[in-house]
């Protein structure tokens, strides 16, 4: 069974009420060990930005809508534009973000990211578990650099090629599909980032042997029983009372960690400031 099938019925689930989405999106973020990541990150970019002027944040490719309903809720002058191609992800996702006090700081839209439509400036992008899906990455970078203020951020999050899309030997089938590659180096993303003039400032490995191992036994394993039968559902809350306080204990050791190797990528780069930001113009976080 693949996990996206059980990832897109959960969240179709999970959107028949209000708080059956908060519930998910809390599970997201305490479950998914990319979330500690990306949340982190957010906060203290967004956090260090001059108080004078709103951000503006681009979710790009926002899936369940968590991190622009994260940023809206966390920063109430963000104003924040979430873009997906899948029309049901959208909808799902604005539903709930409607009926709460964020509705009017976030904005949604059908956009294709390798033909970004989207107006800048924005002082923010988020790419988190995008890139894995799009052949043509180096048009979605270029797209990135045109659209961010100078000095602005774009925070990426992507498996690695070091058997980030879960494909265990050569010639297996993925757990994880839709992906077009297995994930990226370090360097080789690095590359493409500055190839389209972005400027990586911090890029980390993730997903190391004590989040790998969270991953299987949050994520992984609670899926493939799912995958077998969904009568599990009622047998999930006792597995997690087991296995959480562990999950959690490694998905914290992974972040104080500096991993060598790490089947995640995290990457932070932006654009370089003009001589204008640098002086208090128009520049980024």
């Amino acid at each position: 069974m693949k996990y996206d099938p059980i990832k897109d019925r959960l969240g179709d689930l999970a959107s028949r009420h209000p708080l059956l989405q908060r519930l998910l999106f809390g599970l997201l973020n305490l479950l998914f060990l990319r979330a500690w990541y990306v949340r982190r990150a957010v906060r203290r970019l967004l956090g260090a930005r001059p108080v004078d002027r709103p951000a503006r944040v681009l979710d790009a490719g926002t899936g369940f809508g968590q991190y622009a309903y994260f940023v809206a809720r966390t920063f109430p002058d963000a104003q924040v534009r979430a873009v997906d191609v899948k029309r049901e992800y959208l909808e799902r996702a604005r539903t709930f973000v409607d009926q709460t006090p964020q509705a009017d700081r976030v904005d949604w839209a059908i956009d294709d990211l390798t033909a970004l439509q989207s107006e800048g400036p924005f002082d923010l992008i988020l790419a988190v578990d995008v890139m894995e899906h799009i052949p043509d990455d180096e048009a979605v970078f270029e797209h990135f650099e045109r659209v961010l203020r100078p000095g602005g951020h774009v925070i990426i999050n992507t498996p690695s090629d070091q058997g980030g899309s879960d494909v265990q030997d050569e010639g297996d089938e993925s757990f994880i599909g839709e992906h077009v590659r297995e994930g990226y180096g370090r360097a080789e993303l690095a590359d493409k980032l500055r190839a389209a003039g972005l400027e990586p400032v911090r890029g980390l490995y993730t997903y190391g042997p004590y989040g790998a191992a969270a991953w299987r036994g949050l994520i992984k394993w609670p899926m493939q029983m799912l995958g077998a039968t969904w009568a599990s559902l009622l047998a999930l809350p006792f597995y997690y009372a087991a296995a959480l306080p562990l999950g959690l204990l490694l998905n914290a050791t992974d972040v104080k960690r500096d991993n060598a190797r790490g089947t995640g990528l995290f990457m932070v780069a932006r654009r370089p400031p003009t001589p204008e930001s640098r002086n208090g113009g128009s520049g980024g976080p």
